[in-house]
């Protein structure tokens, strides 16, 4: 496999950097999975995007070329741009994840001891949790009052914002800490988020948390029973970063999936004006921990929204979703671990993905004995292969590391239970699931390319 930036013309080199921009910007705003959905929708809108709810039971009918999407309790979202031919024959999908390993705020947080206040924090899916401590951490989130009025948070991202703070052990006194596993190097209870040092003066106990509390009601109107039916995560503060003295690269927070989440949007805005097939872009949540719950890949939330298309076209039964559902082809759209030279004794080379050398398909994830994956049938690939190869799109094979060494999951599982042709395809990542990970801009600019070709033509 070449390295992709040998055969690319000038023309190619600016189009990847200014993809480069757009998706920094992106990353840098939309740090979590309530902030990907609002920014989807308000772009979608643009292109003529309309809302499911807006439509129904109004007797509208559906036509081909009509772009419609659903909102899962603004945390998840699909879009459909409807084709000439009927649904029951499927739909060409992508579907990414908007969720990232983070830390949550708990919901009794606030304590004060020996006059420093902290929010207490429950960490959010697979992280190094020594890897959070003595970073620049921002909150984003909303508080819903009990009035129904919700309140959205950021705190951290702007230059004249206070960063919150996690710290460690000063390396003076860390004898007994740095003969500790990793894993316990720094342990879950111990991710406290420092807030602030400064009491108010009429309070005698606990007059550091008072002040935060005062600050948190003056400046967002919260007081601190609001934390009960919060959602705030805490996040690396800073933008998206170029990396490497070449900026080929780009480090930043949340490329697993984001990644892989917005050249799939992109690809899903490029779709001719009225495609042949029907296409669709699934945007979830809840996958970094099992893809549960009612914005999750295991919720109804993606077949309910296909219900309601199939209404719009008169053709409501329970058949004619489970044709639609089957006869449906996928890319889950998600990230592979990229060779690291620096840990290669993980790494089987010949089966694994490279900066550089575009898009990653995983045939199967899964864990050991390819435990819960999908595991791809060969002639979807060949069909994949096809796709690719006659739109110029470069690709790679991959497997998640050595069998016995660990292993990963994606959605794509959860995909194939309806019939479905399915398999991963997404980008390589170094450092996953860390607070700064980074791919390759080349892959990113090939993911593109990869998607808008399947879209067209599987």
């Amino acid at each position: 496999m070449e390295n992709v930036w040998k055969r690319y013309t000038e023309k190619d080199r600016v189009n990847i950097h200014e993809l480069g921009e757009r998706y920094k910007d992106f990353l840098s705003r939309a740090k979590t999975e309530r902030e990907c959905v609002s920014h989807f929708i308000r772009e979608a809108e643009k292109k003529g995007y309309r809302n499911i709810l807006d439509l129904m039971d109004s007797g509208y009918t559906l036509r081909p070329g009509d772009k419609l999407y659903a909102n899962g309790m603004g945390k998840t979202v699909v879009f459909f741009h409807i084709g000439r031919r009927p649904l029951e024959e499927g739909m060409n999908m992508l579907c990414a994840h908007i969720d990232s390993p983070r830390m949550d705020i708990k919901q009794v947080p606030l304590y004060e001891d020996s006059d420093l206040a902290y929010l207490d924090t429950h960490y959010y899916g697979g992280i190094k949790k020594y890897q959070w401590v003595t970073i620049p951490l921002a909150l984003h989130g909303v508080v819903a009052k009990k009035d129904g009025q919700v309140i959205s948070v950021n705190i951290g991202e702007e230059e004249d914002d206070p960063v919150l703070y996690i710290s460690d052990l000063l390396i003076h006194l860390s004898r007994e800490q740095l003969e500790k596993k990793a894993s316990l190097v720094i342990e879950g209870e111990q991710l406290d988020l420092l807030v602030g040092s400064i009491p108010l003066a009429e309070e005698e106990k606990d007059g550091v948390k008072a002040n935060i509390l005062n600050i948190l009601k003056k400046k967002y109107q919260i007081e601190e029973e609001d934390f009960l039916s919060a959602e705030i995560e805490v996040v690396p503060a800073g933008k998206a970063r170029d990396c490497g003295l070449d900026r080929s690269m780009i480090a930043a927070y949340g490329h697993d999936d984001r990644s892989c989440a917005y050249p799939s949007f992109e690809a899903m805005m490029d779709t001719p004006e009225v495609p042949d097939r029907t296409t669709c872009c699934l945007m979830v949540d809840k996958e970094e921990i099992g893809s549960v719950g009612a914005t999750g890949m295991e919720s109804r939330f993606f077949e309910n929204a296909l219900a309601e298309i199939l209404a719009f076209t008169g053709r409501e039964s329970d058949l004619a979703l489970r044709r639609c559902l089957s006869r449906s082809r996928m890319l889950s759209t998600d990230v592979s671990a990229a060779y690291d030279p620096a840990f290669s004794r993980v790494f089987e080379k010949k089966n694994t993905a490279f900066f550089g050398k575009g898009l990653v398909i995983n045939k199967y994830t899964g864990s050991g004995g390819k435990f819960r994956c999908n595991d791809a049938n060969a002639e979807y690939l060949a069909k994949i292969r096809r796709i690719f190869d006659e739109n110029d799109v470069a690709f790679q094979t991959s497997e998640v590391g050595k069998v016995d060494q660990g292993g990963a999951g994606t959605i794509a599982y959860f995909a194939s239970l309806y019939g479905m042709d399915v398999v991963d395809c997404g980008l390589a990542v170094l450092s996953m699931h860390s607070p700064m990970e980074v791919i390759s801009k080349a892959d990113l600019y090939e993911a593109r390319k990869g998607y808008i070709a399947f879209l067209k033509g599987a």
